[in-house]
């Protein structure tokens, strides 16, 4: 079958939401940060050459071989121990392999690593579940890459990843007795692991339970968030007119403050769509997922869908001050190659899924 056949065969409503998000990137960037556009625009045609390419592989012999599946995994830890041994010091952390004028962060291809091999476990054991293995050996595979992202230190995809594990834990049918087994060791995880968290790691959190603590400092990026939001009011500001964006006060406005940065110039409509926008995919992606005939090709719909709403979970709930602020991207908006690179990976596969399911 030819390229042109494949591609008619897409879920194009994916496509639309993905060429949306674009839109709204590039907007958002050439306006809070004019001079790295050209870069995003070139990880965007990076991404979408990537979506094409991953959507004309066939993906399901890969629920076959068990072989591949674990080399996949062994490669993206192979990138995380590179990264740990070699990566140079960029804002204050050591996530990124430098391959001359580019930077890819390790962390990000771990995602759909684990949502491969996620997908490829629980498609054979999700009817047991109730087994003590099939909880711990997930937990086991998440643990390894997550160690090696707090060394960078990188919390907001460690979060993520751990996000993903217990994703599929419930997807699978975990039982109520081990989510309350879990919260409690959760509990007793982040009591002891508070010691270990870096200073700044222990300021965000006690700024998240406490609004008005150090508004100069930990607390002073969400407030100025906040700010850029409630100013936008319904209709916004206009391109370039947000004065939190273009005056400083807002940090990060093309990456951790995105979304406060659209908020503040298309208003309450514009983030609005961007939100209904979302919706749309992730609720696209759970229908292919649905008419996937094998349980592989649903659950790595489940994964592609769930890792966007942990992103968006994080990423807005910092913006309006719900979550701590750990750096985590707006999924196909903020800038970073890395980031778009690893979810047009994602999409590219569930593209693949959507095509042969209509066969």
């Amino acid at each position: 079958m030819g390229i042109f056949s494949y591609l008619r065969r897409m879920d194009w409503a994916v496509n639309g939401c993905v060429l949306f998000l674009a839109c709204v990137s590039l907007t958002a960037i050439a306006s809070a940060k004019p001079a790295e556009l050209p870069q995003q625009a070139i990880a965007f045609g990076i991404g979408i050459t990537l979506l094409i390419l991953f959507s004309l592989v066939d993906w399901r012999p890969l629920t076959a071989h068990r072989s591949v599946v674990f080399v996949i995994y062994a490669f993206g830890i192979a990138l995380l121990l590179a990264t740990y041994f070699f990566a140079p010091t960029i804002r204050a952390t050591r996530s990124w392999l430098v391959f001359g004028p580019v930077q890819f962060q390790t962390s990000e291809f771990m995602k759909v690593v684990l949502i491969i091999l996620y997908s490829y476990y629980f498609a054979r054991r999700h009817t047991a579940i109730a087994e003590w293995r099939n909880i711990i050996i997930p937990f086991i595979y998440a643990l390894i890459p997550v160690g090696l992202i707090l060394l960078q230190p990188d919390m907001g995809s460690g979060l993520i990843i751990m996000g993903l594990w217990v994703l599929y834990l419930f997807v699978s049918g975990l039982r109520l007795r081990h989510v309350v087994l879990g919260i409690a060791l959760t509990a007793v995880i982040g009591l002891f692991g508070w010691s270990y968290l870096q200073g700044y790691q222990r300021e965000r959190i006690k700024g998240l339970f406490n609004p008005q603590y150090d508004p100069l400092g930990v607390n002073y990026n969400v407030i100025q968030s906040k700010i850029a939001i409630g100013s936008g009011g319904w209709a916004g500001k206009g391109f370039r007119q947000g004065t939190q964006t273009q005056l400083g006060f807002l940090p990060e406005p093309a990456n951790d403050f995105v979304f406060s940065s659209i908020a503040e110039e298309w208003g309450a409509v514009g983030a609005f769509a961007l939100l209904a926008a979302y919706a749309l995919l992730t609720l696209r992606i759970l229908y292919i997922g649905l008419t996937a005939t094998a349980n592989f090709g649903k659950l790595v719909c489940l994964g592609t869908a769930g890792l966007i709403l942990l992103h968006m979970a994080f990423n807005i709930g910092s913006a309006v001050g719900f979550m701590p602020v750990v750096g985590v991207p707006l999924p196909l908006v903020s800038y970073g190659g890395s980031s778009l690179i690893t979810f047009f990976m994602a999409l590219g596969i569930v593209q693949s899924i959507a095509i042969r399911s209509s066969f």
